[in-house]
């Protein structure tokens, strides 16, 4: 009854984070009782509307608990018996950066000895795409052209993605394979702007500096840089 009501979201954030744990040599059932914190980027409730759609007599106690955003980290943490901080993330397109942003505070600051942090995406009904497609945020013809002067908007996509953080000497004390070492990050808001979605260059350009001192790091030693290009004429200047 309970996997009847669950979101296929909090489906794949379970699947990907056993897998994830498994790439880096952990087994999920010796985590149970740990400092492990689960830090999740996820915006979408489609999944509850739909469950909710079928009205009072359709639902159960379930139902709740098995589409709250809350409980797509909050479920990971219970089967895994994990003791450390559990939160879902919703800054919209940044949710998963964020969630990993504070993963590596968490981390930093001792309140984790681990942490799982990623973002989940799943498409269930038709209506975010209608009033997307109505914001013009939508590319009418499913090609997304960043950076483009044909550029006119943006392609929806699903996923879940999953790391396994670590601090850095933990993790060469314990002989971990590491594949990549986050030096820094920053998280800020754009304030007033043109509008509510509408970026904020100055902001834009503060963060960078921010993220760049908080890692330690010069413009110059910046070798790849990936961006979040909207495919808009707003979003992408």
């Amino acid at each position: 009854r309970e996997a009847l009501e669950m979101d296929p979201q909090q489906r794949l954030v379970l699947e990907v984070a056993y897998e994830a744990l498994e790439d880096a040599g952990h087994l999920p059932e010796q985590l149970k009782g740990s400092r492990t914190g689960v830090m999740l980027g996820v915006s979408s409730a489609e999944y509850q509307h739909h469950v909710f759609s079928a009205g009072p007599s359709h639902l159960d106690a379930y139902s709740l608990a098995g589409t709250m955003l809350s409980a797509a980290a909050g479920r990971l943490s219970y089967v895994l018996g994990l003791e450390g901080p559990s939160l879902s993330v919703d800054t919209a397109c940044s949710s998963s950066l964020v969630a990993i942003h504070l993963a590596c505070q968490s981390l930093r600051n001792g309140e984790s000895a681990l942490a799982l942090a990623g973002g989940v995406n799943v498409i269930v009904i038709p209506t975010g795409m209608q009033l997307l497609a109505q914001m013009q945020a939508i590319s009418p013809d499913g090609r997304c052209k960043t950076f483009d002067a044909r550029a006119n908007g943006y392609v929806r996509a699903e996923g879940c993605g999953i790391v396994v953080l670590k601090r850095l000497s933990d993790a060469q004390r314990d002989g971990d394979r590491v594949w990549a070492l986050i030096r820094g990050s920053a998280v800020n808001q754009d304030g007033r702007s043109s509008g509510l979605t509408a970026p904020n260059v100055l902001s834009q350009a503060a963060l960078l500096r921010t993220a760049l001192a908080s890692a330690g790091v010069s413009p110059s030693q910046v070798g790849y840089v990936e961006t979040h290009g909207t495919g808009t004429c707003l979003g992408d200047p």
